[in-house]
């Protein structure tokens, strides 16, 4: 070999173990920066954005935080567009960890459902920490025949197309756990929906409707005073406030255990660092005896999982909700 080619060859690789150095001189210098940051995070107030769901425990969860942090975290209501008006503030925030979504069930229902969103929710966005999870009740009138779910389902098959169902709107939640009860069950109930939980379970109260998945925070009251039967909860136990409803998987539909959550997400390109820390400060809070009772009476359950547990769990919602929105043929206009 000419010396020539030789020292050719051999100045090429020291240029490339230089680079790979410079490479992981660089990888080490950004991870060791981000966790600079996080250690002196937060220095400023957070921009907290909610949607349509009810305040109570971004603020719960915001009041302690901001002892925690000696920083405001500022709830931001940006309701409408069931909470895409929300989520695309957040989306096309700075990715600094300074503003944060109270993430809902429905977000990412809402991804699965129409194609034409200003963001991409799994894109655009990366998950932070779970706040809360609330189950359904499976609830049908007093005078209903039927008072277990295996009876509903016998009910349903001996008249196909006469039972029907409410859901708080056309690709709600309930909509799509009904569906899904459906498939399971192998039953032909009609949809009818509502602009709401609230007349939906209004018509159910006053014997219009069959049968409903209502979240317990709506029904519960409910079935505590006689006014619904509540077949089965989609919770993994039985309710400490229910004792006698059985789970949805005791019922003999362990596919349908679906719950309602409340999550928080931020901006897809926010430090790591960062986002473990609000993960970790989030489960302190989670763990405060006087939040729990405090959400517990609210009808939420206190939900705690790591940020890859909850990355996870959002992609098996996504994938679950994709599969019963193209089994039941599901559009919204």
């Amino acid at each position: 070999m000419p010396h020539g080619d030789f020292f050719q060859k051999g100045g090429n690789i020291v240029k490339r173990v230089s680079y790979l150095n410079l490479l992981v001189i660089a990888a080490l210098t950004f991870f060791a920066s981000g966790a600079a940051v996080a250690q002196v995070y937060p220095v400023k107030s957070i921009r907290f954005v909610i949607g349509p769901t009810p305040d109570l425990l971004p603020r719960l969860v915001s009041q302690k935080l901001s002892e925690m942090w000696k920083q405001q975290v500022v709830i931001d209501p940006r309701p409408g567009a069931g909470g895409s008006i929300a989520a695309d503030t957040v989306a096309k925030a700075q990715p600094d960890g300074y503003t944060w979504l109270v993430s809902i069930s429905s977000l990412v229902i809402l991804s699965e459902l129409n194609s034409k969103l200003p963001y991409d929710f799994a894109r655009d966005l990366a998950p932070v920490a779970m706040l809360a999870k609330v189950p359904y009740f499976v609830v049908v009138h007093p005078t209903s025949p039927a008072k277990t779910l295996a009876e509903l389902v016998q009910l349903a098959r001996a008249r196909p197309g006469k039972l029907n169902y409410g859901s708080s709107g056309t690709g709600a939640q309930t909509q799509l756990l009904t569906e899904m009860f459906k498939h399971s069950a192998k039953v032909d109930i009609v949809h009818v929906p509502y602009k709401g939980v609230v007349p939906a379970v209004t018509d159910l109260l006053g014997g219009q409707l069959d049968l409903m998945f209502a979240v317990t925070q709506a029904s519960g009251p409910h079935v505590q005073s006689g006014k619904l039967r509540a077949l089965a909860i989609t919770s993994a136990k039985r309710s400490t406030v229910f004792p006698n409803v059985p789970t949805i998987a005791e019922a003999g539909y362990p596919e349908l255990d679906v719950l309602g959550w409340n999550a928080v997400h931020v901006p897809a390109k926010t430090s790591r660092a960062i986002i473990q820390k609000i993960n970790s400060d989030i489960a302190k809070v989670l763990d405060m005896r006087d939040v729990k009772e405090r959400m517990f009476a609210a009808g939420f359950e206190p939900a705690q999982a790591s940020v890859e547990e909850f990355g996870a769990f959002v992609k098996m919602e996504s994938r679950r909700y994709a599969k019963v929105i193209k089994e039941s043929n599901i559009r919204v206009d």
